[in-house]
């Protein structure tokens, strides 16, 4: 039974990462990103402290090549600089430029706009977070 369940679940996740997916390729090409791109902008928050390329790398779940081809192409678009970390100078962090900060916004609002998600009620979507929080917190420890 548990087996089943659990199937379930790891093909609905999956399917609703497609669906989303490819909902949003459109407008991603509009402004000249890929889905990595999109979600490398989505985890820099820019109002959190400017991430370090290792926690950049963690937080997309890549290693340090295919993060700095990411990097490149967001410093290359003019969405991102490669800055200096000021508590250790030789840390590099990457901070969104003002337009990188707008295509940013805007990646999120297409995003939330089209996921399946975005038909659930506040309860639905409260108790799903909570789970999907949880199992995260697992899966990293």
């Amino acid at each position: 039974m548990m087996n089943q369940a659990l199937e379930a679940v790891v093909r609905a996740s999956h399917e609703i990462l497609m669906l989303t997916t490819d909902r949003i390729t459109e407008a991603l090409g509009e402004l000249g990103l890929t889905h990595a791109t999109a979600q490398a902008l989505w985890v820099i928050d820019p109002a959190e402290p400017a991430p370090s390329m290792k926690v950049l790398a963690d937080r997309l779940f890549c290693n340090a090549p295919n993060l700095s081809f990411l990097v490149n192409q967001l410093v290359e678009r003019g969405l991102a600089e490669r800055g200096v970390a000021a508590g250790d100078r030789r840390s590099r962090v990457v901070v969104l430029t003002d337009e990188g900060r707008r295509v940013r916004g805007r990646v999120i609002r297409l995003t939330l706009a089209r996921t399946p998600f975005a038909t659930c009620s506040p309860e639905e979507l409260n108790r799903l977070a909570e789970i999907l929080q949880r199992v995260r917190g697992r899966a990293a420890s």
